[in-house]
């Protein structure tokens, strides 16, 4: 009797262990924003890098899903991490997660999952989507973002733009308009993430706030790549 219940109280801490250690699906989602981003910068036709190196924040949106029947919509969620400081100019910081959703009207049938990435250019984009809603082209200026080694073929749209916008599907990269679509903070995706209550503007400027183990990859390989905020050296905030 004795070793039986030793042996369920075993099975019961191991069990508990594996829980505790399991991902729950918000943590997943997170986990994956890291995957696109890392399979994104490694294309060759990829974000130029200058625009990467003057972004305050990266917005990942994995697997947007776009269905349309006669009037179309979309619908996605994810996470923005941005660089730490009060002038966004530090290392980058904790993640908070995010959700995308819009409409559009056309005639396609079916659906499709689309990744996402946004960058964001300039504080006043920034503070505008800590804030609350922002709907793309209306409180934030949204442009499609040119792609390549350089800004050769940018445009003075995209240069001015708070917001500029990625999308990979089907295994093509390419600047997308996202004119029309909102961008919200997702704070109950952030409560699973960190397992407490916390906003986006806490999770964003709060100096003492750490990366959780699901967003390690996705701040990591935005810390490989871009370092440092070239902005302020150039004058573009």
């Amino acid at each position: 009797m004795v070793r039986y219940f030793v042996a369920c109280c075993v099975v019961l801490g191991v069990a508990t262990l594996g829980a505790q250690h399991t991902p729950n699906k918000e943590q997943s989602r997170l986990e994956n924003c890291g995957v696109v981003m890392e399979e994104i910068l490694n294309v060759p036709e990829n974000i130029p890098q200058e625009l990467l190196e003057k972004a305050e924040c990266v917005i990942v949106i994995p697997s947007m899903i776009k269905v349309a029947v006669g009037v179309g919509g979309s619908y996605g969620r994810g996470a923005m991490v941005c660089r730490s400081g009060k002038a966004y100019d530090g290392a980058w910081g904790a993640p908070a997660m995010y959700a995308i959703e819009g409409g559009s009207f056309g005639l396609q049938l079916g659906a499709e999952a689309t990744d996402l990435v946004l960058l964001v250019m300039n504080p006043r984009g920034v503070n505008a989507l800590l804030s609350t809603k922002v709907k793309l082209g209306g409180n934030a200026s949204a442009a499609a973002g040119p792609k390549g080694r350089t800004l050769e073929a940018s445009t003075d749209a995209s240069m001015r733009a708070e917001i500029l916008s990625y999308s990979r599907s089907r295994g093509l990269f390419a600047g997308v308009s996202l004119s029309g679509s909102s961008l919200r903070p997702d704070n109950d995706a952030s409560a699973e993430v960190y397992g407490r209550t916390l906003t986006a503007r806490g999770i964003v400027t709060g100096a003492a706030m750490t990366v959780p183990e699901s967003g390690v990859r996705f701040v990591g390989v935005l810390q490989k790549h871009a370092p440092h905020n070239l902005s302020a050296k150039t004058g573009t905030q």
